[in-house]
């Protein structure tokens, strides 16, 4: 017990930056549901502007999106994804020690999803199980909890679940986010290596712009009522009411392209590596206007930039990293005999996280469609 707590203890000191040895990858799998909407069939939505529509298809990347339908939650997506990821590695429920579950759209105020989960896949009593409250970096946030839980010698196995459904916290009628977000879950298994596995993390957050991405009202701050529930109109047109999400666009934008290439440049530089060394950068799938201006500011190829995620199936926030790598990466995933990727999420917080690792051979990496009968 001492030598467990003096090594978490030494690895949140540098809590900021950290490395690990001896953790990797086993596998990821993403569901997305079924249901596809498209910007193009929402005309009325941009007062039948066909030509605004096409300019922010062409420089934002907004196409198309998949959204659950009423009585879908991202609780049933990752869960989805937790039985393929298990069955493809040949796992049994006892094999995992600790699940973690990263969203902002749980089933329940009380209890934590992953209590939910934990129950639904029969994982054992001794399986730990807890909620991480955060979205756009909360992917890389998760993994780097389940890489220090792998590293203190008390998992050999942990279940790394991040989903979000943020379309069911949209305005339909607010045009500045309606038509980017989709929804997602995903399901990641981070487990010990007899190999040298190095991963590099580096955790940073801005709470002072906790106000640029936010949903004001429906907590405990600002409890559901009457008045929370109606609807305005703001400057530019966009309807929403205060359980809506609400997103200062031009705010978010410029904390990307300011704050992401810093981040992305030190974790190199702490990793003791050049951009060359890494072999692709998968950043959360905000839209391909932020992913392009990101990547040219670092001078990286776009090459090894995945950015037709966003396209297929909107922002999903915490879902949307493992699902680039499963839809745009997972030949090279499943084939290759190691893959430098460098992760990088950041958003609502303000939060942003990033992690250098190598990823050998996975046994599955692929997304799925839900189903209810699944």
């Amino acid at each position: 017990m001492g030598f467990h707590f003096c090594v978490i203890l030494c690895i949140v000191t540098l809590m900021a930056k950290s490395s690990f040895n001896h953790v990797q990858i086993g596998g990821v799998v993403t569901c997305v549901p079924p249901l596809e909407k498209c910007i193009d069939d929402e005309l009325e939505l941009f007062g039948g502007n066909a030509k605004q529509i096409a300019r922010l298809k062409k420089t934002i990347g907004l196409d198309r999106r998949r959204v659950v339908e009423s009585g879908t939650t991202a609780a049933d997506l990752s869960e989805t994804a937790a039985k393929r990821l298990l069955e493809q590695a040949g796992l049994t429920p006892d094999a995992v020690d600790a699940l973690i579950f990263v969203t902002q759209t749980p089933d329940y105020a009380q209890p934590c999803n992953a209590a939910v989960l934990h129950g639904r896949l029969d994982l054992p009593k001794s399986c730990a199980a807890l909620d991480v409250n955060l979205g756009c970096s909360g992917y890389v946030y998760g993994l780097w909890l389940a890489h220090m839980m792998v590293s203190s010698g008390g998992c050999e196995r942990v279940l790394l679940l991040a989903g979000d459904t943020i379309s069911r916290i949209v305005n339909p009628k607010d045009r500045a986010v309606a038509p980017l977000f989709g929804d997602g879950g995903s399901a990641t298994l981070v487990q010990r290596s007899e190999c040298a596995s190095a991963a590099w993390f580096s955790l940073e957050t801005d709470g002072k712009g906790f106000d640029k991405l936010i949903v004001p009202a429906g907590g405990q701050r600002a409890p559901s009522s009457t008045e929370t529930q109606v609807e305005v109109t703001d400057e530019a047109g966009n309807i929403r009411c205060q359980e809506n999400l609400f997103m200062d666009g031009a705010e978010i934008f410029n904390f990307s392209i300011v704050e992401e290439p810093k981040a992305v440049r030190e974790l190199v530089e702490y990793a003791g590596l050049d951009m060359d060394a890494v072999d692709y950068f998968v950043f959360h799938q905000a839209n391909r206007y932020i992913l392009t201006n990101i990547a040219k500011r670092l001078k990286i190829d776009l090459a090894k930039v995945p950015m037709q995620t966003v396209e297929r199936y909107g922002n999903q926030s915490s879902a949307s990293i493992p699902s680039a790598m499963c839809g745009e990466l997972h030949d090279t995933l499943r084939s290759a005999d190691s893959t430098r990727v460098l992760l990088s999420g950041f958003g609502v917080g303000l939060s942003w996280a990033s992690v250098i690792l190598d990823i050998a051979e996975l046994p599955v990496c692929e997304i799925i469609e839900y189903s209810s009968c699944n």
